[in-house]
């Protein structure tokens, strides 16, 4: 009996300590169970994705995202990369409900172990903890957490399926280098896609969880290869890879490999623009959050030839004009070069705008011939006279110091310089460069759709994001012409017709002085040809044309060609006073050459959202035919041309015919060497403060703008001739090389006659300089037949055919293009 009683007591005391212990238990879950995070939110769970921009040839030019990461479904992930995380994290995860006693028990026994040798304690939490730590708890380290985590991973584990609970895992956790998740860390680390994964990457993935900056391949290579060995013996641990295979990996060394330059498109100017747009069209959540696929109309190796030539052409005039503003910086020491110049020119920030191949250097010693310089790795060379003769101070426009005797009168000993390699062969030595104070943008574009294939908006992104591409409203002066002889044209005129150059005044009202244009030459010519009048770029002429045909007219075809959309209706308005952007200028000349059809300028081709689908599309023609899912030897499907009409296709050829003539005889000259189909028109304003060169070949746009961010006089011997023209023909040279030559073409209802080119008269048998001129049915020139010629009087205005509107009010302050 006394025992009975002793058993009953024991009995009765483990009742009450497992009673006490559920009440417990029951009490931990309501109080840590109380406002927990709402689990459910998991399923509808879109982890923030890198948005990818694209070149048109696939190669990729950015990324935008506040967190890197690539989503990939569970589906997509390779057993070998689930394998190896299950390994190092949780090897249970299969057969737990969210907690692993089973692991606990190893964890307190391992930590045993572990503080008696004084080294770190391990964990003990599941995957699943580790999911609702990272999506709904944080990182608190308490107690309190520990409990909420227990608590939540049991939810977890009745709401979801396991590999639902492992996708997220996978997509979420960070794996150091700013990647987030295992399909971004694959390609920062070894710049492969999961499935080419080896056994041995996968297992250094596995490896990073717990501190990713422990284990970094490169600075932490020792470590980092330990941990890697250590997952995969956890792999031949749990039967997960052969011991042959696994012991294979381990031997392999922890090699990363980035990603090769030839794969990335660098287009810091391009991307910024479609990174603009992007935000506006789907706003900032989606740009940095949504995961977007965006396929641009870049070409990566005009894009390329546009920065090369854009900044060749800024570094010749800035020698020729700018004037040498002096070092960068000086590395001295009591007036002599400092002893540790190679540490100190080290230790001195990227200076913005320096691409290779130029370089910075110290100058080491100077010479009657020649400055010696050194360059941080410790190399030295030499910068020889003839790098430096150019270097002459500025005081003021046009206002030159004597060219330099020597070099010493340039640099002295400290001075950190810009240099860049005279040629090919080392002893040559370098030649002395600074970063260009002017500014400029250059873009090309497919003048048939709008695309635009290259888009640069300075000398170095770094240095300013200010794109005077698409940003800067300047200027255009003769630039704008060829729409006031469009308006013409449609107005009566011909090619041939004759308009007076002389003397023009007007009278602005009561107070104001006479407004007095005139030729950038100083000189009247007499009665001209409208060819004549764009070749040369008179100003005299146009004011004349557009006077006649009605500033109203002049106006509309501004508008219509999306070049100024509010232009007052003032005569110095027709020789460019009205600002506008490369980018709509260069767009207005691409509707000339493409047969006068409206096109929207366009950076981005298509936009798919995470999932793959097309959410924007550029080209929204109808295309049954083209969703045929292969080539079965069909026609190709035929597009529908719904690119809306603004002008006369014949007038717009006879617009591209004139332009051909400014390259092939007028101020465009210095392009006809090229020998290819090429048009356009020069363009520069009062005190030369814009230059500008708009032209085209049949199939390819391109404008170049160049000038100072706050305008000032560029040099009165600069025109857009002089500055902008040998930016579009270097760019065209390399962008033309390797393709045949195609003329302009001749749209249905042009009459070619031959005439002569200066007068536009009918050319007779033995007259030289003939050309084949472009006439509109019925109003081609008759033998015999006297030229009326336009000398603004209001006889001639009355006699216009088609004129609508008036002459227009006085001009606005400034005359706007000169040459």
């Amino acid at each position: 009996m006394r025992l009975l009683r002793h058993l009953f007591l024991l009995l009765f005391l483990l009742t009450l300590a497992v009673l006490g212990a559920a009440g417990a238990g029951l009490a931990g879950l309501w109080y840590f169970g109380r406002d927990l995070p709402d689990y459910q939110q998991l399923a509808d769970y879109q982890p923030p994705v890198a948005t990818r921009i694209h070149a048109g040839d696939g190669r990729l030019i950015a990324e935008f995202a506040r967190e890197r990461r690539l989503f990939v479904p569970i589906e997509a992930i390779p057993e070998l990369v689930k394998q190896a995380f299950l390994s190092a994290e949780d090897k249970n995860f299969y057969e737990h409900s969210g907690v692993d006693p089973i692991g606990i028990a190893r964890a307190v026994l391992q930590n045993v172990i572990n503080i008696a040798q004084n080294r770190r304690p391990v964990g003990a939490s599941t995957i699943t903890q580790q999911v609702a730590k990272n999506f709904l708890l944080g990182n608190e380290v308490s107690i309190a957490r520990k409990a909420k985590e227990a608590i939540l991973a049991f939810r977890i584990e009745k709401a979801y399926s396991k590999d639902k609970i492992l996708e997220l895992y996978l997509n979420e956790i960070y794996l150091g280098a700013g990647s987030y998740g295992v399909a971004a860390a694959a390609l920062t680390y070894f710049d492969k896609s999961l499935y080419d994964l080896t056994l041995e990457e996968a297992a250094y993935l596995a490896a990073l969880p717990k501190a990713p900056s422990n284990y970094h391949p490169v600075r932490h290579a020792e470590r980092a290869r330990d941990r890697r060995n250590w997952v995969i013996s956890r792999m031949i641990e749990d039967g997960a890879v052969n011991p042959a295979e696994g012991q294979r990996a381990m031997a392999t060394p922890l090699v990363a490999h980035t990603r090769p330059e030839s794969e990335i498109a660098r287009a810091d100017w391009f991307a910024e623009e479609v990174r603009r747009e992007l935000a506006q069209k789907f706003g900032e959540k989606s740009l940095y959050e949504g995961g977007l696929s965006v396929r641009t109309t870049m070409d990566p190796k005009l894009q390329a030839i546009g920065e090369r030539v854009l900044r060749e052409g800024l570094v010749a005039y800035d020698r020729r004009a700018g004037g040498w503003r002096g070092p960068f910086a000086r590395l001295t020491q009591d007036d002599r070069l400092a002893p540790d110049w190679r540490e100190k020119l080290n230790a001195l920030p990227p200076f913005a705008g320096i691409l290779p191949p130029w370089r910075i250097a110290v100058v080491l010693g100077v010479s009657k011939d020649a400055a010696e310089i050194g360059f941080a790795n410790g190399e030295t060379s030499k910068i020889p006279y003839a790098g430096l003769r150019w270097a002459r101070k500025k005081f003021g426009p046009d206002q030159f110091g004597p060219v330099p005797r020597s070099p010493a009168e340039v640099v002295s000993v400290g001075d950190v310089v810009a240099v860049e390699r005279m040629s090919d062969k080392p002893q040559d030595g370098y030649v002395l460069r600074q970063i260009p104070e002017v500014g400029g943008g250059l873009v090309a574009m497919d003048p048939h759709t709008g695309r635009v294939l290259a888009l640069v908006g300075g000398f170095d992104f770094r240095m300013s994001q200010f794109n005077r591409a698409t940003q800067a409203n300047r200027q255009p002066g003769s630039a704008f012409k060829p729409f006031v002889y469009a308006a013409a044209l449609d107005s009566g005129f011909t090619p041939s017709s004759l308009v007076l150059d002389a003397p023009f005044v007007l009278d602005q009202g009561p107070g104001l002085p006479l407004w007095k244009p005139g030729n950038y030459t100083d000189q009247f010519y007499g009665p001209s040809t409208l060819r004549v009048g764009i070749e040369k770029s008179r100003n005299l002429m146009t004011v004349r044309l557009a006077q006649a045909v009605g500033m109203e007219k002049v106006v509309d075809y501004a508008k219509r060609f999306g070049i100024v959309d509010n232009m007052p209706p003032a005569l110095s308005m027709a020789l460019g006073a009205g600002e506008t952007t490369l980018l709509k200028l260069t767009t207005a000349y691409a509707e000339l050459v493409n047969g006068g059809h409206r096109i929207v300028p366009s950076l981005i081709d298509r936009v798919q959202d995470r999932q793959g689908h097309t959410i924007f599309r550029h080209d929204n023609r109808p295309c049954p035919a083209c969703t045929s899912p292969a080539y079965m030897g069909q026609n190709m499907p035929a597009l529908p041309d719904m690119r809306p009409q603004i002008i006369d296709p014949v007038t717009a050829y006879q617009v591209v015919s004139m332009l051909e003539g400014v390259v092939l005889r007028g101020t465009g000259i210095r392009i006809r060497e090229l020998g290819k189909p090429l048009a356009g028109k020069t363009g520069t304003t009062n005190d030369s403060m814009d230059t500008w060169f708009l032209g085209f070949s049949p199939d390819l746009a391109v404008g170049v703008f160049i000038g100072y961010d706050t305008p000032r006089d560029m040099g009165k011997r600069e025109t857009g001739s002089s500055v902008a023209v040998p930016v579009f023909k270097a760019f065209m040279a390399d962008a033309l090389k390797d393709k045949p030559n195609v003329s302009f073409r001749v749209p249905p209802g042009v009459r070619l006659v031959r005439v002569q080119a200066e007068t536009g008269e009918l050319a007779r048998p033995g007259d030289r300089n003939v050309i084949l001129e472009a006439f509109k049915p019925g109003t081609e020139p008759q033998p015999g037949a006297r030229s009326a010629v336009l000398d603004g009087s209001m006889e001639d205005r009355d006699s216009i055919s088609g004129v609508g509107g008036s002459v227009g009010s006085a001009p606005i302050s400034g005359t706007g293009g000169l040459y």
